[in-house]
């Protein structure tokens, strides 16, 4: 597939980790998906330190899949640390088990792409599959997001006439 795209996916559960490279197996989505099961393993494959310093082995990710509860650096750490870096163009998608509001309202507010919920069954985790593939690693979308995030709001750009 010469559209696959690298998904970083930073989540300590492996059976969770198991059943989403199988919804993408099932949807014939051939994209890479490399797993790290720690938010400290997450922040230093993405800058690319330590044992990821290969950029061969261990290309930058299209997308991160994070999740929230995780041992050592937790996701709203690993969102705080990658948001500090300016340069660094990364979509961040929460994917957790935890629903409450006060978990997606700190991810938004730290600036997350986007927050899901794991689904609990395998047709709803296709489902999930389908749509961070649309939204996130076929191009359009991605891209057409990418750029509305870079561009100031209309007040903003009132605001510098």
């Amino acid at each position: 597939m010469s559209d696959a795209k690298v998904i970083l996916v930073a989540d300590d559960d492996e059976n969770d980790v198991f059943f989403l490279r199988r919804a993408f197996a099932k949807c014939g989505l051939l994209h890479t998906i490399i797993h790290v099961s720690d938010g400290q393993k997450a922040i230093e494959y993405v800058l690319g330190e330590g044992i990821y310093g290969d950029r061969k082995s261990n290309p930058f990710p299209d997308l991160l899949l994070l999740d929230l509860k995780m041992p050592k650096t937790d996701g709203f750490d690993v969102i705080v640390t990658l948001r500090s870096v300016p340069e660094l163009d990364l979509p961040v998608v929460v994917f957790s088990t935890s629903a409450l509001m006060v978990d997606i309202q700190m991810a938004k507010k730290l600036g997350v792409a986007d927050y899901i919920a794991k689904p609990v069954d395998q047709d709803e985790m296709v489902k999930v599959v389908l749509t961070l593939h649309e939204r996130w690693l076929s191009g359009g979308f991605a891209q057409e997001e990418r750029c509305r995030a870079k561009r100031p709001s209309k007040e903003a750009s009132l605001a510098l006439i």
